[in-house]
């Protein structure tokens, strides 16, 4: 090469040798950058040839464990995914999934149309997770899911947990908690997929209870469905489910109808103290509704709200606030009250309520209520058993308050009046009506023409009874007056001369009068009649002496004024009660009335009257005090109060004109606050005679089964006397029979 000072090599051939074989030439390797070991140099193995065995049968132990469990892992994955692929499939549009209930609500509206009451389950309407209070869902997620946006639908280690607080607790791995995520708690609320079918012949109740049983099977079945519905549904629209479907308590499906029912709110504007109390309500709906118990509710929201806070989604601040100024409830559910009375109308309601075109549909219903008027009765009911009723006793009331035309107004079936679906005694217990039933009696008297001022004997009495014998009967102080008048009679509650009156004029006459009344119940047929041997409900006689205030007129006890789908102008059932036919005349009412203000004024009533307000009534004590009444007027009310034992054991030191007359008197008391006092309808004095009224319904004395001896006297023997001039005197001037 030019310039390389070097001469080339010359081209000799290489000598060769004979018989001298020559290796070829071999290319250099490098080193690699580990030294090589040779197999001798290896470390033997260490342990003996048992060692070596038994590892290798652990080797092959666990290559075959591998290799099955890879294969049942594939299996699962793959029933697994074709279970989610099932679920999936068969999932519905989330809109279908929102109201839960198989039959609809009835929501009540009281006489000023505010709701006081509701039965079955109600649905408030639609919300969705992205427009409800804030406060109300995240109280949700701190209670019961905090990492609901970050697992899939199911969290192994809220399963883990769960399984853990159960073992430390003695209890089975799968009993108490569960550790369901809130899209586990969907599929049991949804059933996972199988819907309830009302033909099936079991409860809605045991349909429920089936779906929230926490079997390994059901366990098994919850995670595809969970995990179907978060392949379907957005987080939120699994929420969304869940704010709909959630039974809390008082009847309230689904988070808008409780916030409605416990607050008068809806739930999209929710303070922090209220939407922490409905998150309660989630663990034990019925335990801790706030209208069972509002301090409990109230404690429970306090631990929420401290989740809450931990967990960043109010301000310490905020929890504070929330703990000092507790969630109260509304006006209405604070009340609490209509129970009974609510019960009542859905049964006047219930043959259109069971119609199948009905069952599903939400209903409103008008009716009487006045919540003023409940809570008077209330509250009167409880001072006078609390002051005037040894503790521990089972004594039990009733009281019904209503307006002449028959709306009831107020009704309280027993001591305990925060109910539903109670034994109602103002309105199922049939009881002996004792001398709350005289008015009728003279009622039957007036009507056939005598005045309030005749006399009749209250002296030994006895007749004598077909196939029982001789009956003698006595007044309750065991004492005789003599000649007394009608109206002394009464307000004295004498009984003989209430049977002298009643066998006088005929137990039929007796007997229809009551009837045209209203009293449905069968009456007795004895002379015992007339001293309320028969038995009645206090509905029943109270409507009957509504009809005594208003004139004459029988009225039908009514509380539903009347019926609508929800959102539909156009009743469907209109009142189901009022004004009847005439069941005596309106002058002997009005004479009725008359009498029976002597009974508040110097009679067995007095521990009922009024003060400033005129009132008249009637006092009933039954055969050893079994039962005890008081039922009476005012011009603008008619009020029953019925006092007894529901095992019709007699009543300790108790009479109509005891402590029902002061339960009437504080319960009118309390009705009549601020209202003016209108005097009771009269009757002119000169008007009283038979001849006029007779010019309404004319009478002569062959069709009045009249008996009165020469001083115009009631005798009761079943004989007439007296002279025909004395007769058409009274039946002309209304005078001649009374001795004044």
């Amino acid at each position: 090469m030019a310039g390389s000072g070097r001469k080339p090599p010359p081209l000799v051939a290489e000598r060769r040798t004979a018989g001298v074989k020559v290796k070829a030439h071999k290319a250099v390797r490098k080193p690699s950058g580990k030294p090589k070991v040779s197999a001798k140099a290896k470390a033997p193995r260490g342990g003996n040839f048992l060692t070596r065995l038994i590892g290798a049968v652990f080797r092959l132990i666990a290559r075959i464990m591998w290799w099955i469990g890879s294969r049942v892992a594939l299996a699962v994955a793959i029933v697994l995914g074709g279970a989610v692929f099932y679920f999936h499939q068969t999932l519905p549009p989330l809109e279908d999934l929102l109201d839960a209930r198989a039959r609809g609500s009835v929501t009540f509206l009281d006489r000023q149309g505010a709701v006081f009451a509701w039965r079955g389950e109600t649905f408030g309407g639609q919300i969705t997770a992205d427009h409800v209070s804030p406060y109300l869902k995240n109280a949700i997620i701190a209670t019961e899911d905090k990492r609901f946006y970050q697992h899939f639908g199911v969290s192994p280690r809220g399963i883990a947990s769960a399984i853990a607080i159960n073992l430390r607790a003695g209890r089975g791995a799968l009993q108490g908690n569960g550790g369901s995520t809130i899209t586990q708690q969907v599929a049991k609320l949804l059933c996972l997929g199988v819907p309830y079918d009302p033909k099936s012949g079991q409860s809605e109740a045991a349909y429920e209870a089936e779906c929230r049983k926490g079997s390994v099977w059901r366990k098994l079945k919850e995670v595809p469905y969970a995990l179907a519905m978060e392949t379907k549904y957005s987080k939120d629209d699994i929420l969304t489910i869940y704010l709909n479907r959630a039974y809390l308590g008082a009847g309230a499906r689904g988070f808008e109808a409780a916030s409605q029912r416990y607050f008068g709110k809806s739930a999209n504007v929710l303070l922090p103290a209220e939407g922490a109390m409905l998150a309660g309500l989630l663990i034990a709906p019925s335990r801790f509704a706030p209208t069972n118990n509002l301090a409990r509710a109230q404690g429970r929201a306090n631990v929420i709200l401290g989740l809450m806070a931990d967990q960043g989604y109010i301000t310490p601040q905020q929890a504070a606030e929330g703990r000092t100024r507790p969630a109260q409830l509304s006006e209405a559910a604070e009340a609490r009250a209509g129970g009974y009375f609510a019960d009542w109308v859905m049964e006047s309601a219930k043959d259109f309520l069971n119609a199948t075109t009905a069952a599903t549909k939400d209903v409103v219903i008008r009716t009487t209520f006045d919540r003023r008027i409940q809570t008077a009765a209330e509250s009167a009911l409880k001072d006078v058993f609390d002051a005037r009723v040894k503790d521990g006793s089972k004594a039990q009331a009733a009281i019904v308050v209503m307006s002449s035309d028959g709306a009831v107004h107020a009704m309280v079936g027993g001591r305990k009046t925060q109910v539903s679906g109670a034994f109602n005694r103002a309105t199922q217990a049939k009881r002996q009506t004792g001398s709350s039933f005289k008015p009728f009696v003279y009622a039957a008297a007036l009507d056939l023409g005598y005045q309030p001022e005749d006399l009749v004997d209250d002296t030994p009495l006895t007749l004598d009874i077909p196939g029982s014998g001789p009956w003698s009967p006595r007044n309750y102080d065991g004492k005789f007056k003599g000649p007394i008048t009608l109206t002394q009679a009464l307000a004295e509650s004498r009984n003989i001369p209430a049977v002298r009156v009643s066998e006088t004029v005929g137990r039929d006459a007796v007997r229809t009068v009551a009837q045209s009344f209203g009293i449905g119940s069968v009456l007795a047929d004895g002379p015992a009649l007339a001293l309320g041997a028969s038995e009645s409900t206090l509905i029943e006689m109270t409507g009957a002496y509504a009809g005594i205030l208003n004139g004459g007129t029988s009225v039908t006890p009514y509380g539903l004024v009347d019926l609508r789908i929800q959102a539909d102008d156009m009743a469907l059932v209109g009142q189901d009660g009022g004004l009847g036919e005439r069941a005596i005349s309106e002058p002997a009412a009005r004479e009725l009335i008359a009498m029976m203000t002597q009974v508040m004024a110097v009679g067995t009533g007095t521990r009922a009257a009024l003060s400033e307000r005129e009132t008249a009534g009637k006092s009933g004590t039954t055969q050893a005090a079994r039962d005890a009444w008081f039922i009476g007027f005012s011009a603008e009310y008619v009020t029953g109060v019925w006092m007894g034992y529901d095992d019709n054991s007699p009543l300790s030191g108790v009479t109509g004109g005891g402590l029902p007359a002061e339960i009437w008197h504080e319960t009118m008391l309390r009705v009549h606050d601020g209202l003016p006092a209108n005097p009771l309808p009269r009757i002119d004095a000169f008007t009283t005679s038979a001849t006029i009224r007779a010019g309404l319904e004319p009478l002569s004395s062959s069709a009045r089964p009249s008996v009165y001896d020469m001083g115009g006297r009631l005798n009761g023997t079943g004989s007439q006397s007296g002279s025909m001039i004395d007769r058409v005197l009274h039946d002309l001037f209304g005078f001649g029979r009374a001795q004044r």
